[in-house]
């Protein structure tokens, strides 16, 4: 497996309940603020198990194609808050 990918999900697995944190702040917290989109595709070979519902764009937005309803859910149940526009409210659950 691709080490990068590795280290995203050694991040992701520590995003606790109810927080999130996005594409952009995992790359810099790996050393690397140019590769949120790597980010990205390193979630979407996410291995199951991991909170991948966890990981939003910066602007709180949720992605996941076929899968965002499902993720929006997921988080809701949660208790993460979310805007009037349907984003995460990023001041109050940003896990940094």
């Amino acid at each position: 497996m691709n080490t990068f990918f590795t280290q995203v999900y050694a991040i992701v697995e520590q995003i606790p309940h109810g927080k999130v944190m996005s594409y952009g702040q995992i790359a810099r917290e790996l050393g690397r603020p140019r590769a949120a989109r790597e980010v990205g595709w390193a979630m979407r070979y996410c291995p199951d198990g991991l909170p991948w519902q966890r990981v939003v764009k910066a602007d709180g937005a949720i992605t996941g194609g076929i899968y965002a309803e499902m993720r929006k859910q997921l988080l809701e149940a949660e208790g993460v808050p979310f805007l009037p526009d349907g984003r995460v409210d990023m001041k109050l659950c940003n896990h940094i």
